[in-house]
């Protein structure tokens, strides 16, 4: 069955998926220019990643409870 929490957990890790490949370019820019600026913004998405990570597994949880 279909639940709503189904639908929190997709849009999540849409968002996951969105912020992995928005840093990209400043990965690149960061590894190969030693651009520190590109470097910085990496370093909050991933902070961004952790907690939309974290959201999930309390989704999941939640839906496995429900």
């Amino acid at each position: 069955a279909f639940r709503s929490g189904d639908v929190v957990v997709i849009e999540l890790l849409n968002q996951i998926q969105e912020e992995l490949t928005n840093i990209q370019e400043d990965a690149a820019k960061f590894t190969e220019k030693g651009n520190k600026a590109a470097g910085t913004r990496v370093r909050k998405s991933m902070q961004t990643i952790k907690a939309l990570a974290q959201d999930v597994r309390v989704a999941v949880s939640a839906a496995n409870k429900a």
